[in-house]
């Protein structure tokens, strides 16, 4: 397990309680004899792969243009300036994962990807907004960020199908970023970067799941705890001279026999965790894998490490702990916890925690879980 040391250069209480969500913030020196854990050569590779995501952005003719991957090597020799975007390189290259560590402070089921991309001397992928907040942290080469207001969905955009460039950029403040600096831009902040020289930008990407998804989830796991022989009741009601008139008092009664019925649901408040940690990418295991996986754990174990695309949650429910993985869960018992925290922070277990795991039923339980849905490897 590759493990880089890096450290974050902020005050993680004064950021989340001033700027996150809030107010844009450059951290100069974020990450000290910072070295990009890839190179160009080695992202442009990735993006030969059929199974990585992967886009170039150029503005050519007065458009802009997005050619999707994967690409053959002779994409790369362009006349215009250009930029290749790599999703999840986190999910390939484990000294890239390590990055996700800088920012801990911060719930690991919040994360969604770290892009890298490259850039040549004024390659941009154009002004634009994003609905997740990010850190744009510097690799090689230096990059200019100009930012703008905050935008929302009235904000208008150029016509094009692809691609959500502003039709207006106005800029308020300007940084030019170099290698191991730090630009953090909220959610809905106008942001444009151009490559001063040849760069690497490194992005950690944040995930929101929309209000309307929440509530139709909520309201899929409200309707499937629900009695199907529950109906509006109006016992003791005044008598009414105007018969077709829906009441206020009607109204009232309406809402307060909902709220009854949401306080009687078996508690088992899933919907949020099995939303949060749906998978946006393909596992990188197989079925053989996690068969494999789960004879090793019947076998002599030494050690177990999660999937890079796994994504693991956790919350207390009553006397027991849900577990939530790839957009599904399971209940288990409260000595996991220990085991499941090292998971969450580490990613893997050592040999000596392995032996400790092993000695532990439910945990035994939970491992044989994760193995199940081809999220862990254990050895």
């Amino acid at each position: 397990m590759i493990s880089c040391n890096w450290k974050l250069n902020l005050n993680k209480s004064e950021f989340l309680a001033e700027y996150w969500q809030s107010k844009a913030l450059l951290i100069r020196g974020a990450i000290s004899e910072f070295e990009p854990p890839v190179s160009s050569h080695e992202l442009a590779g990735m993006a030969l792969e059929e199974q990585v995501e992967s886009r170039i952005v150029e503005y050519r003719d007065n458009v802009w243009q997005v050619h999707y991957g994967p690409f053959h090597s002779r994409a790369f020799d362009r006349d215009q300036p250009w930029t290749l975007l790599v999703q999840a390189v986190d999910h390939y290259l484990p000294a890239v994962a390590e990055l996700r560590k800088l920012i801990d402070f911060i719930p690991e089921w919040r994360i969604d990807d770290i892009m890298v991309s490259y850039a040549v001397e004024g390659g941009s992928v154009g002004p634009h907004f994003d609905n997740y907040d990010v850190f744009l942290l510097q690799g090689s080469g230096e990059r200019l960020w100009q930012l703008g207001k905050f935008c929302d969905d009235t904000t208008a955009l150029l016509q094009h199908d692809e691609l959500r460039i502003l039709d207006t950029f106005d800029a308020t403040e300007e940084h030019l970023l170099h290698c191991g600096d730090i630009l953090y831009v909220p959610a809905g902040m106008a942001h444009w970067g151009i490559a001063q020289t040849e760069c690497t930008t490194f992005s950690i990407g944040f995930r929101a799941p929309r209000v309307s998804d929440m509530v139709s989830r909520w309201a899929d796991h409200l309707l499937e705890t629900l009695k199907s022989d529950a109906f509006y009741r109006d016992i003791k009601r005044a008598p009414v001279t105007r018969p077709g008139e829906i009441q206020q008092a009607d109204l009232d009664r309406a809402a307060a026999q909902l709220r009854a019925a949401i306080d009687t649901t078996d508690g088992r408040n899933v919907w949020f965790g099995e939303l949060v940690t749906e998978p946006h990418y393909a596992l990188l295991q197989d079925e053989v894998d996690a068969a494999h996986t789960l004879a090793a754990l019947k076998g002599d174990p030494k050690t177990a490490e999660l999937a890079p695309t796994a994504k693991l949650a956790w919350q207390h429910d009553a006397k027991c702990i849900l577990v939530f993985v790839n957009g599904e869960s399971q209940k288990f018992d409260s000595s996991v916890l220990p085991s499941l925290l090292i998971l969450c922070d580490n990613r893997h277990l050592t040999v000596t925690q392995m032996k400790t795991a092993l000695g532990d039923n439910a945990t035994v339980a939970l491992l044989g879980y994760l193995a199940e849905r081809g999220v862990i490897c254990i050895a």
